[in-house]
C-alpha cells in the first residue's frame, strides 16, 4: 500500500510540472519564445521535432525519467510553434535564427554547461548548435541518419515545396500535410522551416568536441543512416533500438538508453 501511495504521488507530482505555465523570454531578434523550465538539478534542453512544439515531450517515458532523476528539465517551443510567437515573413526563419534562440535560451537562464536531446529535426537543429556551442557537454541526436549535411538534400526540398503549394502532395508528403492541417499548423511557417532548415557540413560535424549519442529505431531510415552520421562525429556512440521513427521517441528502450548515456 505503501508503495502504491508514493507512485500515486510521484505521478501527481510529474502531471503538476508537465502542466506548469509556459515562461517567455525576447530572443535575438525580440520575438517571444515560450519555454517550461522544470527541476533544479543539471540542466538537460529537449528539442522538438517537425509540426510539433514542446508539448510533445511531456508523456514521453524520457521526460518522466529526467525529472524522476533530479534532472532540471527545459523545453522551448521552436520559433514558429507552439507558444513562441509565429512570424509570418521569411526572413524571421532565416539565418539559423532557431540556433540563435538556442544559444539565448541558455543565456537567458544563465546556463554555464548544460546537456541536450533533439529528436527529428530537433536533432538537426542541435546538430547545428553543437558546432557553436561549447557549454553543451552532451547531445543526443535521435532519429537522424547523415542526410541533412547536404545543402539541397531532396527530402528537405520536397516538403518546403509541399508545404508552400509550389508543388501537389506526394505519397510521402500527403500524411504530414494532412496531420499538419488538422491540428491546425500553419502551412506557410512550415514551409519556411523546411526552407531555412540548418545545414551542418561533415566537416562542421567532425570538429564537435561534446560527448554524442546518436540513436534511432531499427525501421527508421527517412533521414538516412545513423551509423553513418556517427563516423562523421569524433567519438560518437551509437544505439539502436526497436521502432519506426514516429514511435522511437517515446519507448522505454529510446529513454533507457539516453538516460545512461546523460548518466555515465
Amino acid at each position: 500500500m505503501i508503495c502504491k501511495v508514493k507512485c500515486l504521488v510521484f505521478c501527481i507530482c510529474l502531471l503538476a510540472l508537465n502542466a506548469k505555465a509556459q515562461e517567455y523570454f525576447k530572443t535575438f531578434d525580440h520575438i517571444n519564445i515560450a519555454y517550461s523550465d522544470t527541476g533544479t538539478g543539471l540542466p538537460v534542453i529537449l528539442i522538438h521535432g517537425f509540426i510539433s512544439s514542446g508539448a510533445s515531450w511531456n508523456n514521453s517515458i524520457l521526460k518522466q525519467e529526467l525529472q524522476k532523476k533530479g534532472f532540471r528539465v527545459i523545453v522551448p517551443d521552436l520559433r514558429g510553434n507552439g507558444e513562441s510567437d509565429q512570424p509570418q515573413d521569411a526572413q524571421s526563419y532565416a539565418n539559423d535564427a532557431e540556433i540563435k534562440d538556442l544559444r539565448a535560451l541558455a543565456d537567458h537562464l544563465k546556463l554555464e554547461k548544460y546537456y541536450a536531446v533533439g529528436y527529428s529535426r530537433g536533432a538537426i537543429v542541435l546538430a547545428k548548435l553543437l558546432t557553436s556551442e561549447p557549454r553543451i557537454n552532451k547531445a543526443v541526436l535521435g532519429g537522424m541518419g547523415l542526410d541533412f549535411t547536404i545543402a539541397d538534400w531532396s527530402r528537405r526540398l520536397m516538403f518546403q515545396k509541399a508545404f508552400s503549394g509550389e508543388e501537389e502532395p506526394n505519397a510521402v508528403t500527403e500524411g504530414a500535410i494532412d496531420y499538419a492541417k488538422s491540428i491546425g499548423a500553419d502551412l506557410k511557417i512550415l514551409s519556411y522551416l523546411q526552407e531555412f532548415q540548418p545545414v551542418t557540413s561533415k566537416e562542421a560535424l567532425q570538429k564537435i568536441r561534446s560527448d554524442v549519442l546518436v540513436i534511432a529505431g531499427d525501421m527508421d531510415k527517412d533521414n538516412g543512416d545513423p551509423k553513418e552520421l556517427t563516423q562523421q562525429i569524433p567519438g560518437a556512440i551509437l544505439k539502436i533500438v526497436p521502432g519506426s521513427h514516429n514511435e522511437t521517441k517515446n519507448t522505454e528502450a529510446f529513454s533507457e538508453e539516453v538516460m545512461s548515456f546523460l548518466m555515465k
